[in-house]
């Protein structure tokens, strides 16, 4: 039996830490790869391994539970994390050497103290699922809900919310595409540079990236989509306040807002920052006239490094509550309050396990608020509300009981693709039709 690589100790202990600890993905890998130094391949390695098989825990479940008979409750949590990496890996990822995935994932099982029992356990389910994997991925459909729930590897009420919101047809296309590798784009950094300047600059890193194509919208003026080259350079560009890591769906949010310089803009619930940055390269000036609100200390903290970095020192960050009485009057407001994130589980490989409907109306009940404080803040300016999550209570039922006039977004022939059908006043992305993140828009005009 081989030692396991560092970068399947990584995977393995980050699926650990989600589903015994609650972790999040992206920063339990972040710690496990600090700990074991992993840099470059290895590290990518370790994050394809881990986000895969948490994104894949669902169908890895039910393909458990058919190999062994057991309800994957009633598994030992280290094994189980073993069989899930396993499963993963000789199921979905990309070909590889079979058995390498199943002695790696055994040796793991094992662990220091030596599970003979266990790795053999893990050894016999993982080399009939190599044996029977085409019957086995040949089993699943997603003709209902619940098999696409399965097929998908999705919570059930997931595939049921989207089949009743969106339609059978659109559900499944969905429900396909957040399991594929998302579009990595980026924003040129107009405090910085422009975007011909950008794409010059990623160039000589060795990074392959192209325009937005106007002709597929989203497309912002200053969004690039990265094709290939040596992404690893891409954070130094980043730390150097050149681009920013931003999808397009995200980027054409600001832009329907359309801060000016001179304006006074309120950006609400602003951390991690992109938009904020984005605000603050419209307004010039290093980002005068930006009021950045943000709850928590520990996020303002990251925000304001986020803004001078890009060179918006000038900038405001606010550390207070979005739902309560507005830091002044403003000519537009950009209100971007906690959602669901299901918009972004194909960036967010845990999100789907953590989100529960309860949540959801929490989250549209709490948004609700805060947009009305946003329109408070703009009497007779422009408020732009904003989620990247597809679920109606989150989005058109928040924006259509607003008290405000709600611009027809879809009346732009650039973005008509984009309108909802049911209410094409409002605007969604979506990863399975635009290729970029999930974002709903309402446009509204205080009174």
């Amino acid at each position: 039996m081989s030692v396991p690589t560092a970068a399947r100790r990584a995977a393995y202990v980050t699926l650990r830490r989600v589903f015994e600890e609650g972790a999040w993905a992206d920063r339990a890998l972040r710690a496990e790869a600090e700990r074991l130094g992993l840099r470059g391949r290895e590290r990518a390695q370790a994050q394809a391994l881990a986000y895969g098989a948490v994104q894949r825990r669902g169908t890895s479940d039910h393909f458990a539970a058919a190999l062994t008979g057991r309800s994957p409750q009633r598994i030992d949590a280290p094994l189980l994390a073993a069989l899930r990496l396993g499963l993963y890996e000789l199921l979905f990822a990309a070909a590889g050497a079979e058995h390498a995935a199943v002695d790696q994932a055994v040796a793991l099982a094992k662990g220091r103290g030596g599970r003979r029992r266990g790795g053999g356990f893990v050894n016999a389910v993982l080399r009939r699922a190599a044996r029977e994997r085409d019957e086995l991925l040949g089993s699943l459909d997603d003709g209902d809900p619940d098999a696409a729930a399965v097929a998908h590897s999705v919570p059930p009420w997931l595939a049921g919310l989207w089949w009743r919101e969106l339609g059978a047809e659109d559900a499944r296309s969905l429900l396909k595409a957040v399991n594929e590798p998302p579009e990595l784009a980026l924003r040129a950094n107009g405090l910085r540079g422009d975007r011909a300047a950008a794409l010059a600059e990623l160039a000589a890193a060795g990074v392959e990236a192209r325009a937005a194509d106007p002709a597929i919208p989203p497309a912002p003026a200053g969004s690039m989509v990265v094709t290939g080259g040596e992404r690893g350079a891409i954070g130094g560009l980043v730390a150097a306040g050149a681009v920013v890591p931003q999808s397009r769906a995200s980027a054409s949010v600001v832009e329907i807002l359309a801060p000016r310089p001179g304006d006074r803009v309120l950006d609400l619930c602003a951390a991690p920052g992109a938009k904020a940055t984005q605000i603050a390269a419209a307004l010039g000036r290093r980002g005068a006239g930006l009021v950045a609100v943000e709850r928590h200390p520990g996020r303002a903290r990251r925000l304001r490094t986020t803004l001078d970095r890009v060179g918006a020192d000038a900038a405001a960050v606010e550390i207070r509550d979005a739902s309560g009485p507005p830091p002044g009057r403003f000519d537009a407001v950009l209100v971007d309050p906690p959602c669901s994130g299901l918009g972004t589980l194909a960036t967010r490989p845990d999100a789907r396990w953590q989100r529960d409907p309860e949540g959801i109306a929490r989250m549209a009940a709490a948004a609700g608020r805060i947009l009305e404080r946003a329109l408070e803040a703009a009497p007779g300016g422009r408020v732009v509300y904003s989620t990247c999550t597809i679920s109606r209570a989150e989005n058109e039922g928040v924006a259509a009981a607003a008290p405000a006039r709600i611009v027809d977004l879809g009346a732009d022939p650039a973005r008509a693709s984009l309108a909802l059908p049911a209410d094409r006043r409002f605007l969604q992305t979506r990863s399975d039709r635009d290729g970029t993140d999930g974002f709903f828009v309402a446009a509204l005009e205080a009174g």
